[in-house]
């Protein structure tokens, strides 16, 4: 058994977290996280109004007797988000975890902390970080180049990112970006984090709602099948290498392009529906961390999760001290 400041704040019993995924964060991958002993988040924004995420709640709560929370990621949209009621839909379904992202989680802070509830909020840089433990979150998840989605624009990687920010800061810090093994997770706690993030190993699981392509195209791949884009458009994203995200690096490098030139093929519904959902690999944009190199099979999440602890055990029990020996002469 592991125990860190993480597993002792949330009472799970892995140091272990499947962060908000759009579109995959449901109560049947969710369920299966926690019911193997790790802290998943369901989507908020993956339900299309506050009153189904309230069912997706109660969905899981059907499933687990175990503790899961909900992602809430704030970003300026088209079309207006109603934050507010989200938020109330998950205070007032009892949840005691939050995992924040995208915006400044400041405006939603006063409501969870009269609420009880604990905030978890992801950041890509230090000074982000520093901002977001003086409103008040209880952890962060520092997101390192290697991660899947929004990789900030500092492009520093975990190996560096982490012990940086876990010096600077005095709340717990999970690791997130490019773990998917027991080694991995090793080596995190190794620089100073109290668990770790995977959200592409857990899309390759049987319980994640995705089309079984999805699920073999990750094993398939190595590290070097991802691509960065929108880079120009200053909202770097880190996705799986395939035709559609080839052609939007294309068109982004005119000098005079924007984001309007490649904001069909972009399309998140696109990549849910036609990726995800019909397993056509090259019909869409579709998320994956460097990590999807890591990944040799599919399986279940309790298999996933025992299977990285027991290598985290061994490396930490074994391999590591198997290291330091007597001084020689």
């Amino acid at each position: 058994m592991i125990r860190t400041r993480f597993t002792d704040m949330f009472g799970v019993q892995h140091p272990i977290t499947c962060g908000g995924m759009t579109g995959l964060g449901t109560a049947e991958l969710i369920s299966a996280v926690a019911n193997a002993g790790a802290l998943g988040f369901l989507t908020a924004l993956t339900q299309p109004t506050p009153e189904d995420l309230a069912k997706e709640i109660a969905r899981t709560r059907e499933l687990t007797d175990r503790p899961f929370g909900v992602n809430l990621t704030i970003l300026p949209t088209i079309n207006p988000v109603p934050y507010d009621e989200y938020r109330a839909a998950i205070i007032e379904s009892g949840v005691k975890v939050v995992e924040t992202a995208g915006s400044s989680p400041q405006p939603h802070l006063p409501d969870f902390k009269a609420a009880g509830v604990k905030v978890i909020h992801k950041a890509t840089s230090v000074r982000h970080a520093l901002s977001a433990q003086r409103h008040g979150v209880d952890v962060v998840s520092i997101d390192g180049f290697e991660c899947a989605g929004h990789p900030g624009e500092d492009d520093v990687a975990g190996l560096v990112l982490i012990p940086a920010a876990v010096a600077r800061l005095s709340i717990p810090v999970i690791a997130s970006g490019g773990v998917a093994t027991g080694a991995g997770l090793a080596a995190v706690l190794a620089l100073g984090a109290d668990g770790a993030n995977m959200g592409t190993r857990f899309m390759a699981t049987t319980e994640a709602p995705i089309h079984d392509n999805v699920k073999r195209q990750i094993v398939a791949n190595t590290e070097r099948d991802t691509v960065l884009v929108f880079r120009e458009f200053h909202n770097t994203a880190r996705v799986a290498r395939n035709s559609i995200s080839n052609q939007i690096i294309e068109i982004s490098a005119r000098s005079d392009a924007t984001f309007a030139d490649v904001a069909e093929l972009a399309s998140g519904a696109r990549g849910r529906a036609d990726v995800l959902g019909a397993g056509d690999m090259e019909g869409g944009l579709w998320w994956a961390s460097q990590a999807q190199g890591l990944i040799e099979d599919v399986g279940t999440c309790a298999n996933v999760v025992a299977r990285i602890i027991a290598e985290a055990e061994q490396v930490i029990t074994r391999r590591l001290p198997s290291l330091v020996g007597a001084p020689v002469g």
